[in-house]
């Protein structure tokens, strides 16, 4: 199994696999590395093109549900689980949400992780992804504020 830690956002530019932390990828050229990069920030886009504008990556995203389901449900039972999530962060932090690798016990959230090594390529996309994060958080948290929920 390969497991690709994925941080920052959720969409586009703000999704950052970090490869580097990956063994499998030690070999891989920094071109094929930028390309699997941008393949995975376009991952749903792709899968409606394969399937030719005749549906979505809901099966995908389905998937990383289950997941994220089963490592909280896991954690609940005692059973320790870390899976990347996207999160509330410690006021420490450079942004108030950010998803990273997140451990789950039987109290919910254990640890919050930090990125760990990245490659120079990774902290150059890092930089990209909180920029363009903070404006969307920020939108986010002033509909909240102006809009009952």
């Amino acid at each position: 199994t390969i497991d690709v830690p994925v941080v920052g956002g959720h969409a586009g530019a703000t999704i950052l696999p970090l490869f580097s932390q990956v063994p499998a990828c030690r070999g891989m050229s920094a071109a094929e590395l930028e390309a699997m990069d941008k393949h995975v920030q376009d991952a749903g886009t792709d899968v409606v093109n394969a399937k030719g504008g005749k549906g979505s990556a809901t099966l995908s995203m389905a998937y990383a549900g289950a997941k994220f389901g089963n490592a909280v449900l896991c954690g609940l039972a005692g059973i320790e689980t870390t899976e990347c999530a996207y999160v509330i962060r410690g006021s420490e932090e450079q942004l108030p949400y950010l998803a990273s690798k997140v451990t789950f016990g039987a109290g919910g959230v254990k640890e919050v992780h930090g990125f760990g090594d990245m490659s120079e390529y990774e902290q150059g996309r890092l930089k990209e992804c909180l920029e363009q994060l903070k404006g969307e958080i920020d939108a986010g948290i002033s509909y909240a504020s102006e809009n009952e929920l």
